[in-house]
This record gives C-alpha cells, structure tokens and sequence, in this order.
C-alpha cells in the first residue's frame, strides 16, 4: 500500500517525480526564451545611407509620406501578402492595422500620389527583393535576416500599441 495515491476527500493526489517536475521547467523555459527573442528586424539594402531609423519615420516610409532617402534615392517598400505574426507585430509597431494601412495606401493611389507598397509571398521572398533592390525596405523575422541585407530596427514581439 506504500506506492498506492492517497485519498484525501474526493480527490486523488498523485506524488510527482522529481524527474517530471525538471522536465517541465526546462520546457517552460525553453518556450519563454524563445518568446523573448522572438523580433521582428526593418531591413533594407545594403546601400540605403541609414544606420537606424525610428517609429515615426517608419510610419512615414510606410505610408508614403516619404518617397525618396536622405540622399535622394527613392523608397522601394515591400509588404508580406499573407497574414501572420511578424505582420501583425509590424503594423502593430506602427500603431495601424493592415487593413488601415490598405485604406492609406488606396487614398494615395487613388489621387495619384503613389502606388502600394509590393506584397510578397514569403520572408525569404522579403530578404531577397531586399538585397537585390536599391532603395528597398521591408520586414522579416529577425531569424530571416542575412548579410546580404542591413538591419535598421529591432521590433520585440508582441509589439505594445504605440510604441
């Protein structure tokens, strides 16, 4: 009767090993440091003259209120087509949907001030348009990102609203 679970009222109390009880902290662990690294990096191509740039004026490249880099180039800005985790951590960042950033980007088509940004399939897809595109600028997780490429921002995800 030693091995057997004790009885207390109606419920059954079971011991736990040891060994059980290491097993579950280290997957915790590991799936909080996961979750803790887990960012999204604003890349662009190698040339662009910017070392780092802010939520405001990511917002703006986003947007289209600017079109051209600091040395007159122009913005080439590339969206990912399908839904996911890494869009919405960006277009959270930037404090608007994606479908508000669709509006935006439809009000300046429409007046003929610019056209959307091109949605690719993929990250890879991302990364590649990117390091083969003067001007270009996208997002990808931060996993993504290679030396063809150069990183501006470091978005941590869950990105909070307004940021």
């Amino acid at each position: 009767m030693e091995n057997q679970p004790k009885r207390f009222g109606k419920r059954l109390c079971r011991t736990v090993r040891t060994k059980d009880i290491g097993a579950i902290v280290g997957l915790l662990l590991w799936v909080g440091a996961a979750w803790a690294e887990a960012e999204v990096a604003v890349i662009v191509h190698k040339e662009v003259a910017l070392d780092t740039l802010d939520r405001g004026e990511l917002l703006d490249l986003y947007t289209g209120d600017d079109k051209f880099w600091d040395d007159k180039a122009p913005v080439v800005v590339l969206d990912l087509k399908p839904k996911g985790e890494v869009k919405e951590a960006f277009y959270r960042f930037l404090g608007k949907s994606p479908s508000r950033m669709k509006t935006i980007w439809m009000r300046k088509m429409l007046s003929g001030e610019g056209d959307p940004p091109a949605a690719l399939e993929t990250e890879q897809d991302i990364v590649d348009k990117v390091a083969a595109t003067p001007g270009a600028i996208g997002f990808v997780g931060r996993a993504e990102v290679n030396e063809k490429v150069k990183t501006l921002l470091l978005i941590k995800w869950p990105a909070k609203k307004g940021r």
